[in-house]
């Protein structure tokens, strides 16, 4: 009991109730006061990444929006002998009470134009044949060429990919003009084909649909090889060797594992391809004759020879839509194929 009391004296004593009014706490309590905590990074990098993101949308809406908002609006206007070429039935300046006028003078006699015309739609259909004919030759000679950079040892894929986009070096319309004085009936393309007993004579190759084709799979091949072979790269080679353990061949390891895993840039490429050559203008206006009037060369002489700006901007947007429409499918499968339905 003695070695209890001043125990207790003590705690009394050193406990804020136990001292006087003008007794000093023992513990020191001068040392400053800790310094508020600044500010989360998380809302300024919130914000950097809200900028990133409409940034790309901003981009989208000056320079793919608006434009065609424009000229979706032309289409919808009459041909007259001005500057420009065309009556608007809407004007953004005269403010919201000329929008009913606008309504009220709606008319979709342009469209009616194209669809009535035969001209129009044999444009169409001969873009969207060249358009898909060229596309699965990409895929043929891009596919195999993909795969064998792929399969290259590695000190040989920087080399080989560099050939593939060599001829990106070049100007587009120098190619092109190339491709005229090889095809030509004196020209290069003739004289391997008369050296190697293929021909007999010379052919007329100019202003044909093979001179065509051979311009586009020469100018869009880079297109169809850089997305299957950047697949094919990413493509894990334990997979093959997993296959060939099982016991499958290479054809069918081929066939079951490399072809599925490439769809993607299979898909990828297509579309890089499919969709610029069916407004293609140089290459059937250069190569091509009366016989590959394409949707691009019709679209130019409606702006430019019969300025009829209304039916070529209706022609612009019917365009659009079909180029378009593929690309919605596409996201579509995709989002299925992300949310695991078939």
């Amino acid at each position: 009991m003695s070695d209890i009391a001043p125990q207790s004296t003590v705690l009394h004593s050193l406990s804020p109730m136990g001292r006087g009014r003008g007794e000093r706490d023992p513990i020191d309590r001068s040392s400053p006061a800790p310094s508020p905590q600044p500010a989360s990074p998380r809302r300024g990098g919130a914000r950097a990444r809200t900028w990133f993101v409409l940034i790309p949308y901003l981009w989208l809406a000056v320079f793919f929006l608006i434009p065609i908002l424009i000229v979706f609006k032309i289409s919808l206007s009459q041909t007259a002998l001005a500057q420009p070429p065309y009556t608007p039935v809407f004007d953004p300046a005269a403010g919201l009470a000329h929008l009913k006028d606008f309504l009220a003078k709606l008319s979709l006699e342009n469209y009616a134009f194209i669809a009535s015309d035969a001209i129009f739609l044999l444009s169409y259909l001969k873009s969207l044949e060249i358009a898909v004919i060229s596309t699965i030759i990409l895929l043929l000679i891009g596919f195999p060429l993909a795969y064998g950079i792929a399969r290259a040892p590695r000190r040989w894929q920087a080399l080989l990919f560099m050939m593939v986009v060599l001829p990106f070096w070049t100007s587009f319309l120098i190619r092109i003009y190339a491709w005229i004085n090889v095809l030509q009936r004196d020209g290069l393309f003739n004289q391997v084909l008369l050296a190697t007993g293929i021909v007999d004579a010379p052919h007329a190759w100019l202003s044909t649909d093979i001179a065509v084709y051979i311009g586009i799979v020469y100018s869009y091949l880079p297109f169809m090889v850089l997305p299957i072979y950047a697949t094919l790269e990413n493509m894990e080679e334990t997979l093959l060797e997993a296959a060939a353990d099982l016991g499958c061949p290479p054809w069918q390891a081929f066939w079951l594992v490399t072809l599925p895993l490439s769809i993607n840039g299979v898909i990828a490429g297509a579309l890089l391809c499919f969709i610029p050559i069916v407004g293609e203008f140089v290459i059937p206006d250069l190569l091509g004759g009366s016989q590959t009037q394409m949707i691009g060369q019709t679209l130019w002489s409606e702006f430019f020879a019969n300025r009829d700006w209304p039916v070529a901007s209706a022609v612009a947007i019917v365009l659009l839509c079909l180029l378009v429409a593929p690309l919605m499918a596409y996201q579509h499968l995709q989002a299925r194929a992300l949310e695991g339905r078939p």
